[in-house]
């Protein structure tokens, strides 16, 4: 993005990736992340990302140099002031939402800017620039005509709270990230000091939450901005009606229907995210017939109930999805819907905790999560900010166990090709297998896929 709007970028990561491959097609020069001297002579702004130390070379290189420092979030934020920001905020669905409100603003005529942390084929990715819209929010109606910017507001480490929002959605607050928050009640607080970020109601603030699932009634409090309220509960501003066979859903607002569409991605936790894409969407000026329509067309992302495949094994065939969830709610609502929506014989899911810290913190509720899975493989934890003491105390058998003795049919298999392996012995006709997690597990999809020996 900031490319496209003229500034001359250049970066460094830890690995090699589809992404770095991605940046340097479109001539951002990407150097492996490991030298002081990687930070140009000419550089004048060091952005870092939330995964970044503070004793990184290149961020020391910089302080000692007297470069402006900037995180992720708030290179974000500064983004968002010189437009109209968006910011879609939850524990979960915050890619999913993002990116049915963008492809619903492109079909009804918007030209928005949007960062998505997922890769969306039919918005060309998860990123872009956008052009004025012609079309804004009625508080900005007699001014130039701002561009609008849809970014998801992650609350990691308080970043989501260097956004800049005219308006907000909150899908759902649960717990997560304990490691920084120590507890639920600390998670809402951060919630609600986001929420105090939006203008008044007068200036065109505006926040859209959930009725039940985001403690609506501690994060409103005191709020100048304008709020509405959706969800399944008859007392939502806007309510929701889902079917979970067919994936249809149907919004009411006031008593009137005002939109209905056809799910591509299954479950009532997409149904949500749907419909707070759609609001949202109205609420930016769109038309309901369009908004209904083009999801209608929506084709889903990369990573989040993602069909990747069919593999003949056996006498018969495997279908296989690939999703991105690592919180117990998450994998416990993804579950559910492949049940419903699929109805395989036997639901397999291969799934890789991402952190040690939500593992340990969460490991009662990730017990619970696989109740409609018949068989879980979890590989090693995936290890990313954690410390090394965090990673001596819970183990991916730690996890296992639990499920076992939840009654659950699991077992702990690494590396990857191991998993692969196993799955070829045990996967029937009719069986649905799912890989989980936030990290590398991806792997297991293709390469399950990829060993297909069928003609």
């Amino acid at each position: 993005m900031l490319q496209d709007l003229g500034a001359n970028c250049r970066g460094s990561d830890a690995v090699e990736s589809l992404f770095t491959e991605t940046l340097r097609r479109s001539g951002i020069s990407v150097e492996p992340d490991h030298a002081e001297s990687d930070l140009p002579d000419d550089c004048d702004l060091v952005i870092a990302s939330a995964a970044i130390q503070p004793n990184h070379p290149q961020l020391l290189a910089a302080q000692s140099r007297g470069l402006e420092m900037l995180s992720y979030a708030e290179a974000l934020g500064r983004l968002q002031q010189e437009r109209i920001g968006i910011s879609i905020a939850g524990t979960h669905g915050k890619s999913t939402t993002a990116a049915m409100l963008c492809h619903i603003l492109i079909s009804c005529g918007f030209d928005p800017g949007f960062i998505i942390g997922a890769t969306c084929p039919q918005l060309g990715g998860g990123s872009r620039v956008g052009a004025s819209t012609g079309q804004s929010l009625s508080a900005h109606s007699a001014k130039a005509q701002p561009e609008l910017l849809v970014c998801e507001a992650c609350e990691f480490n308080r970043s989501f709270h260097h956004h800049r929002p005219i308006l907000a959605l909150i899908n759902n607050i649960e717990e997560d990230h304990l490691d920084i928050y120590g507890s639920l009640e600390n998670v809402i607080e951060a919630f609600a000091q986001f929420a105090q970020l939006l203008p008044d109601a007068e200036r065109g603030g505006h926040l859209l939450i959930a009725h039940d699932g985001a403690h609506r009634r501690e994060v409103t409090a005191g709020l100048c901005c304008a709020i509405s309220t959706f969800g399944f509960n008859p007392a939502a501003d806007y309510q929701i009606t889902a079917d979970p066979v067919t994936s249809q859903v149907t919004i009411s607002h006031n008593g009137k229907e005002v939109g209905r569409w056809t799910n591509s991605m299954p479950g009532e936790h997409n149904a949500l995210n749907s419909a707070a894409a759609a609001i949202t969407a109205s609420l930016l000026g769109a038309d309901w017939k369009m908004i209904s329509d083009a999801l209608n067309a929506f084709q889903g992302l990369d990573r989040r109930l993602q069909r990747v495949g069919e593999r003949s094994l056996n006498g018969g065939s495997v279908a296989v999805f690939d999703d991105y969830g690592h919180h117990p709610t998450e994998i416990d609502a993804t579950l559910r819907a492949l049940r419903a929506s699929e109805q395989p014989n036997r639901l397999i899911c291969v799934f890789q905790p991402h952190q040690h810290s939500r593992t340990r913190f969460l490991m009662e509720e990730f017990a619970q999560s696989f109740s409609s899975a018949d068989i879980v493989i979890v590989p090693h934890i995936y290890f990313v900010r954690d410390s090394e003491i965090e990673k001596t105390k819970v183990s991916s058998r730690d996890l296992v166990d639990r499920l076992r003795q939840g009654g659950v049919t699991a077992m702990h298999l690494y590396p990857f090709d191991a998993i692969v392996e196993q799955l070829e012995v045990i996967c029937q006709d009719g069986d649905l297998l799912v890989i989980m997690g936030a990290g590398p597990v991806w792997q297991v999809a293709r390469d399950f896929l990829v060993s297909d020996k069928s003609p």
